[in-house]
């Protein structure tokens, strides 16, 4: 499952972010589907995403 490039979308009253995604199939199929997140998993996955994107960049100063 790949994130789109479009931006995800809060509903302000279901409470959930929708997220297009990009399923792949391992026969080589694709589909497009949404992957609806709660506010805890956003927060879940910034703070992941954050940790992430800081180890990059630290590797990357390593490297250079």
């Amino acid at each position: 499952m790949v994130p789109q490039r479009q931006d995800a979308v809060y509903d302000h009253r279901a409470q959930h972010v929708s997220l297009p995604v990009t399923v792949h199939y391992e026969d080589g199929g694709a589909s497009e589907s949404v992957l609806i997140l709660s506010p805890s998993h956003v927060e879940q996955y910034y703070t992941q995403l954050g940790r992430l994107i800081e180890r990059r960049k630290q590797a990357r100063e390593r490297n250079k």
